[in-house]
């Protein structure tokens, strides 16, 4: 046999269940050694699990087979490897795990959604994805045993649906002012020396970030050197920069007494530490008052500056939940309004001791999130004006089914009326400048159909349009503390992603009926797992599973 045949052979034949079930192992206790904060066993354990074999696998696999962008090429131009060059770059990473040096990245600007300006993202090139990818698999499990519990963008486990729920838990009966704040170019202005400095690590690990950090961008050919921030679009990126961002809930803390009598003009006050909610670089500040909240803004900015961050003057302001505070009420945060509103006695929220509040808080897709969608839907139903109405239906229900799915946490049952409704006038108006010449009753019989007491968008086949209003709104429970999906309670996170709200429901049957399993290896699902639905068909009926990918 060939060498090249030889080499395609040996990734065919891996075993991906015994490779992910070594590297979960050394990742769980590197977070168990970290709760205990045992530095020299952390350190001796992130050391065995970048010198693995399996780790190493596992990482080109993770960057140059599942990951969407694996054929998005570096400045080398190397993209979507074949098996050969996926055994042969792995077997490069195993000789040096950690570089020294690392090449340049590609920088590509990509629109912002929603707005005019563009974001730019930089492109390393796969060997350095790959080496970003092991580090990132050593560094996660200890930076997870020591996160705030208050901190939840791009974190394995956490979503934006439990920084909205803890959002709820605090507003619904109690009325707050609110710091919304922005880093300004969180990414773009890390300070190197302090984010090396926070992480502590040993020397090698230290260098290899250092590396990445320093490799400087390449755009139209021209290099350019990188003196501060971590580039976007690099696999380790996120963590960086979340770790840049840890203790800032707890050193605000520190700042504030619990009791703390002030000489106002009512009087005295009793100030309490300020709550904070974190979601990547956007974070709110809650308190009671304002003089407070203003105190702890400025708190913050210090601590920013720290980092080398700032925060974002256009997009910072103070608001309150209840009343009307310069011109604002309630705030925006990822997609949703919350605000509280003024209610009487039977229909307000009610204490811990049974007295009505005075208000109820809702929460519930943002105006500017509805004009997002209505500008989507306008979109294809622009780009599909000569398709069929199949290929429409096909288009319009991902883009419905996502929106429904994420904003049905929040209470969104009238606006999702609303939205079905300018849905169908902008259909009714496509279907008619297809048929200027038919009347109303003919345009109605040929693209709707009447189904359960509903008129539906369907064709003769059966293919019809989602319905918005037909999505049930879902109450997420939030992560309890500061749990993990390292501190291995496989059955706590598998329950939990058959309950996320943006888990399709023949999904979130599947793994109720499997209790949480695969049945191929037998183990338990758990965020970040790739995994596909099969089909297998047994002698008396086909039935479907959920696998692993690797399974």
């Amino acid at each position: 046999m060939s060498t090249s045949k030889t080499i395609v052979y040996e990734w065919n034949t891996i075993d991906w269940k015994k490779i992910e079930r070594s590297v979960f192992k050394l990742q769980k206790r590197i977070y168990r050694a970290s709760t205990r904060r045992r530095k020299e066993d952390i350190h001796k354990l992130q050391r065995l699990l970048i010198h693995s074999k399996s780790a190493v696998y596992l990482a080109v696999k993770r960057v140059a087979q599942d990951n969407q962008g694996k054929k998005t090429a570096g400045i080398d131009g190397k993209a979507s490897l074949s098996k050969k060059q996926k055994c042969q770059l792995a077997k490069e990473i195993l000789r040096k795990p950690l570089p020294d040096k690392a090449s340049p990245v590609r920088r590509i600007w990509i629109p912002k959604p929603g707005k005019d300006g563009k974001r730019p993202l930089g492109i390393p090139v796969m060997a350095d994805r790959a080496r970003q990818a092991l580090a990132k698999m050593a560094i996660e499990p200890e930076w997870e045993a020591k996160f705030e519990s208050h901190s939840y963008g791009f974190r394995p486990g956490r979503s934006c649906h439990d920084a909205v729920r803890a959002i709820f838990q605090y507003i619904r009966m109690t009325q707050f002012y609110v710091l919304d704040a922005d880093i300004s170019g969180c990414f773009d202005n890390i300070n190197h020396e302090a984010l090396l400095d926070k992480m502590d690590t040993f020397p090698s690990l230290r260098r290899a970030v250092k590396a990445w950090l320093k490799a400087g961008i390449c755009e139209q050919g021209r290099l350019f050197t990188t003196e501060e921030g971590t580039p976007q679009g690099g696999v380790i990126s996120p963590l960086l920069a979340n770790i840049a961002l840890h203790a800032m809930a707890s050193d605000l803390h520190d700042r504030f007494q619990r009791t703390k009598c002030l000489e106002g003009a009512n009087g005295p006050r009793i100030l309490w530490k300020p709550v904070i909610i974190r979601y990547a670089d956007d974070f709110l500040i809650f308190h009671r008052d304002l003089d407070a909240l203003k105190e702890a803004k400025e708190l913050a900015k210090q601590w920013l500056v720290q980092m080398g961050l700032e925060m974002s003057p256009n997009k910072t302001r103070i608001t309150h939940t209840l009343k009307e505070f310069e011109g604002n009420v309630g705030f925006d945060f990822l997609g949703f309004n919350s605000r509280q509103y003024k209610r009487g006695v039977h229909q307000s929220s009610r204490s811990v001791n049974g007295k009505p509040v005075g208000f109820k808080a809702n929460i519930k897709p943002s105006k500017k999130s509805q004009k997002e969608l209505q500008r989507k839907i306008r979109e294809i139903i622009r780009r599909c004006r000569n398709a069929s109405q199949e290929v429409l239906i096909m288009a319009l229900n991902p883009v419905i089914r996502g929106w429904g799915n994420y904003f049905c946490a929040g209470v969104s049952s009238e606006i999702f009326s609303m939205m079905d409704h300018l849905i169908y006038q902008k259909l009714w108006a496509w279907a008619k400048r297809r048929h200027p010449k038919k009347g109303r009753k003919w345009i109605a019989d040929k693209y709707w159909q009447t189904s359960q007491g509903h008129w539906k968008f369907r064709t003769s086949e059966g293919k019809e349009l989602v319905r918005m209003s037909s999505i049930s709104s879902k109450r997420h429970v939030p992560v309890t503390g500061n749990r993990s999906p390292y501190d291995g309670d496989a059955l706590y996170w598998s329950t939990r992603m058959g309950r996320h709200p943006e888990m399709p429901d023949s999904l979130a049957r599947l793994l109720k009926r499997q209790k949480g399993c695969c049945p191929e290896c037998g183990q338990f699902f758990k965020p970040g797992d790739i995994f596909r639905v099969a089909k297998v068909t047994s002698e008396q009926f086909p039935r479907l599973k959920l696998l692993h990918e690797h399974c």
